[in-house]
């Protein structure tokens, strides 16, 4: 245990930046959370009105947390490649930051959540439980959706999950389903995940495609002659 702690030590020497991030982020969401005197834009288009809420689409929604935390080991503890894992950071870093920012200068909130329940059950039990857990503050762009897609895009790009079709499609229906679950269960406004997943193209661009462009410029010049 102790020789293989050591080696992630040495292959990705890094690990920490993460999560000494995650705790700087959680108070800085605490600090934008608990603001007073905050006047709050409401976010909300006719699509909204048209997806149904159902509470069913908390199964994916809590699975968000173990999606995150398993993903995140395996990166570390199973793929143990330095450049993925760091880019894997970067995405997380930079989209998380982002939306801290926009937070702070744009206080933003929506209206969304159903006032009463069709239905008695333990899945719209679990939602309850969620809507007084988690605020309709600061929702924008959805980091649910933001951190769902940086991690399926780590995933698809890491070396130890190259050609494995299968699981990479049942990494892309978690994701999808996760994404799916943010406004059917009235946590999001479908402007938050558009432009959640505006920020993942931004971002993937960014740090993955740039190592890409020579391969694909040699692969074209292989072509041509």
């Amino acid at each position: 245990m102790i020789s293989s702690v050591r080696k992630i030590r040495n292959d990705v020497r890094y690990w920490w930046v993460l999560p000494v991030y995650g705790v700087f982020y959680c108070l800085i969401f605490m600090l934008l959370e608990n603001r007073i005197h905050v006047s709050y834009t409401i976010l909300q288009v006719p699509l909204d009105t048209i997806i149904p809420f159902c509470e069913y689409f908390i199964i994916p929604y809590e699975l968000w947390f173990i999606y995150m935390a398993a993903a995140s080991i395996y990166l570390l503890f199973v793929n143990r490649d330095a450049k993925d894992y760091y880019r894997y950071t970067a995405s997380m870093i930079i989209g998380m930051s982002i939306f801290l920012f926009v937070s702070w200068i744009f206080p933003n909130m929506q209206v969304l959540r159903p006032h009463y329940f069709a239905h008695d059950n333990i899945f719209v039990h679990l939602v309850q439980g969620i809507y007084n857990a988690d605020t309709p503050t600061n929702i924008f762009p959805s980091i649910h959706v933001y951190n769902s897609m940086a991690m399926y895009l780590a995933l698809r790009n890491c070396k130890s999950l190259k050609g494995k079709k299968w699981i990479n499609l049942g990494i892309l229906a978690l994701t999808v389903s996760i994404v799916l679950s943010t406004m059917f269960l009235k946590q999001h406004s479908t402007l938050d995940v558009v432009f959640a997943l505006v920020l993942n193209f931004a971002v993937y661009e960014t740090i993955y495609v740039p190592e890409r462009t020579p391969v694909v410029e040699l692969q074209l010049l292989r072509k041509k002659a």
